[in-house]
Order: structure tokens, then sequence, then C-alpha cells
């Protein structure tokens, strides 16, 4: 994900990602309300809500880049708008999701919660500001053509671990501050040289360790009864019918036909990895 791409984005895309949010966002939002006021168990309302909204309304950008590139629509202008809004509608999701946090670790709206909020917005602004321009500066300091030291590889690749490591200690998520610094690295030779080096050994080990973690956590046994089952289809009912109705009806109102709106909407309704992490971090915060 190239943070740089966010300046390119135009109105179009940016409209049917906020839109393809509200109203999923909405309606987990209100769901969680009936939820908790019959099944509370003390939970933080204002996280839970939050976070719910947030599973419930995220695309998974990883995996919809992977399905257009699969299909060959990945240069096509359904899948550039596809990909801009999901870009857009990932970010948003992120920010949510840490003030989601920020407030799981405090019971109440309060000074503590808010500067949770104000050094983890801190926290971006020292990556965009200061760290950017230090990764812009080992870009040009390397010969074009020529790979980068591994002295370059693994100061980056600490720079990933300290900022995990400072925003946990903020108190929002060491997700977070990995996500974060990895925006501020730009689409290039840098970005490549990593994929390259990193690729196999994530996706051959650490993703599925992290997938096997997350069935171990898991546990199906709990969906026994009808108000759970209840519970569970009403929930992925609310996910697509509110991701691909919000889509579609603002694809409608930018003249988009019924076919490429609904399968935008379809688009937009890519799940996966990213709901599974989302789901991870709420969970080691209840």
């Amino acid at each position: 994900m190239d943070a740089s791409s966010l300046r390119r984005i135009g109105k179009k895309s940016f409209t049917i990602a906020i839109a393809g949010m509200i109203l999923p966002f909405g309606t987990g939002a209100l769901f969680s309300i009936f939820w908790l006021k019959n099944d509370g168990d003390g939970t933080n309302t204002t996280a839970f809500i939050l976070l719910l909204g947030v599973i419930l309304s995220v695309t998974a950008f990883p995996v919809l880049a992977r399905i257009l590139a699969e299909l060959k629509l990945i240069n096509s202008e359904l899948g550039r708008v596809a990909l801009s809004s999901a870009l857009i509608n990932d970010v948003l999701s992120w920010v949510l999701l840490a003030i989601a946090i920020a407030l799981a670790e405090n019971e109440r709206v309060t000074l503590a919660s808010f500067m949770v909020v104000l050094s983890s917005a801190a926290f971006v602004a020292f990556n965009a500001f200061v760290v950017r321009p230090i990764i812009m500066w080992i870009i040009r300091k390397t010969p074009e053509g020529e790979s980068f030291s591994d002295f370059y590889i693994c100061l980056i690749l600490a720079g990933v671990m300290i900022s995990g490591f400072i925003t946990d200690a903020i108190g929002t998520h060491s997700v977070f501050g990995a996500f974060v610094f990895g925006l501020i690295i730009p689409s290039g030779p840098l970005g490549f040289a990593l994929i390259e080096k990193l690729e196999d050994f994530v996706s051959g080990l650490l993703l599925p360790l992290f997938f096997a973690i997350s069935g171990l956590k898991t546990n199906v046994g709990l969906i026994n009864g009808f108000s759970t089952w209840a519970i569970l289809i009403i929930l992925v009912i609310l996910a697509c019918v509110g991701k691909v109705a919000g889509t579609l009806i603002i694809a409608l109102s930018y003249q988009m036909s019924l076919t490429e709106g609904a399968a935008l909407g379809m688009l937009m309704n890519t799940k996966g990895l990213v709901e599974i992490l989302v789901l991870n971090i709420g969970r080691d915060q209840k």
C-alpha cells in the first residue's frame, strides 16, 4: 500500500469508500447497542460499538488486490475504483480501530483516552515528517540499479519492531505501529527489495502460523444455541448487505450501471486477513 497514492484518489473513489463504510458501520453499531443491552457483561460499550462497526465495514485490501489481479481487472476502471476505495476504507478503519483500542484501555472517555489518541496522531506525524524523509534519503543514496545494503534492510526491519513497541506502549496496538511504518515506505525499489526478501518467509511461515493460532483461539463450540446462531447469521447479513447496498447506492448516483455497481459492491465486501487481524486485536483488548 503506497501512501502517496492517497493524494491521487479522486472524489468518486473517496465518496464510494465513505458510503460503503457508513451503512455497515451504522447497522453494526445499532446491532451492538441492542446486543449489549441484552448481554453486556461489563463490556466497554463505546469500544465494542467501534470495534464491531470496523469489523463489519472494513474491506480486505490485500485480498481484493489479489482477486483483481487473478481476474485481470486490476487495470480496468472498475478495478481502479475498487482499489482506491478499499485503500481509503482501510486507512479509516485503522484510525477507528486505534480509537476503539484507546477506549478499551479506559473504562470511560477520559483524559487518558484522549492522550492515547493524541499520542497516536503524534506518532503518525513523526513517521510522516521525520522517518519518511530519512527513508527517502536512503533511496536517493543507493545508486539506481544497485541493490540496497543489508544494513539498510535491517535498519528498516528494526524500525518496524520499534514502531510496534512504541504504539503498544502508547496504548493502541503493535500492529498499528507496524502498519504506519509500512505505509510511509514508498512504492519502488526499496519496497520491492523488502518484499523480495521477506515475502516467502512471511507468507510461507508467519502467515500460516497466524491463521493456526487464530484457529486455536476460536471455540466453535460456543455457537451452541438458537440465540448465538441467530446473532452469527444477523452479523453476516448486516456485513454483506450493508456493504453491497451502501456501495451500490452511491455507485448508481455516479451513473454507473446496476451491474457495475453490484460488482463494485461485492468487490468492496471482500473479507479475509484484515478482519481476522481486527478480531484478534479486539480479543486481546477484552
